[in-house]
């Protein structure tokens, strides 16, 4: 009997959780279809085709989904930060990841969707905390990176690092849009941006 109710609970707990990732998955493609605030409840339900009981059951309410799928971002930079903590020399590492992470923001989803959570976590202060933590580990993992180069005199002395990752960081945001809202392909730009940053940082 016991094997059997705990059987029954492990199918139940696995319902559970593919209704909250089809909930979560019904809820981006509303956002990015139709924006976050033109998106109610119920055209999140009816996209996942769960009642507005069911939805509830997993999310209080449409903020609550936002804030889920804004910690998911975090599972989206695992690869960067992996990237970021390989042994290579920095320059190398450094030429890498512009190229990945530019290409990953430049797909219009992700355009949109950052949109959508950055003009969120202006007003919802939890929305806002974990969107800035995301930002401050990505910044912190390639300060590690630009910290070596200094140290290995690939990149200038009087570089601070955590500043220049700062702003390779939101260089890399800013040509993302661009090349949506441009339809620049970043194949396009990314050679461009490579070249600026390397300009910048690389020692003479």
């Amino acid at each position: 009997m016991a094997q059997d109710s705990a059987a029954t609970d492990g199918k139940r707990a696995k319902a559970a959780a593919q209704t909250k990732t089809k909930i979560l998955e019904s809820a981006l493609t509303c956002f990015l279809e139709n924006g976050y605030h033109q998106t109610g409840v119920r055209d999140i339900a009816k996209r996942a085709g769960v009642s507005l009981g069911n939805l509830y059951n997993h999310f209080p309410g449409k903020h609550d989904v936002l804030v889920e799928i804004a910690a998911m971002e975090r599972a989206d930079l695992e690869p960067f930060l992996r990237m970021l903590a390989k042994p290579a020399s920095a320059p190398t590492v450094l030429e890498k990841f512009i190229k990945a992470y530019a290409t990953y923001l430049a797909a219009p989803e992700n355009v949109i969707l950052t949109i959508e959570i950055s003009s969120e976590a202006i007003r919802k202060a939890d929305i806002g905390e974990l969107f800035v933590s995301n930002r401050e580990q990505l910044v912190a993992a390639l300060t590690s990176v630009m910290e070596r180069g200094v140290a290995e005199g690939d990149f200038r002395r009087d570089l601070d690092p955590n500043e220049a990752s700062q702003l390779i960081i939101e260089l890399i945001d800013a040509s993302a849009y661009r090349s949506v809202l441009g339809e620049i392909p970043m194949r396009k730009i990314v050679g461009g941006l490579r070249d600026f940053i390397f300009a910048a940082v690389r020692s003479a």
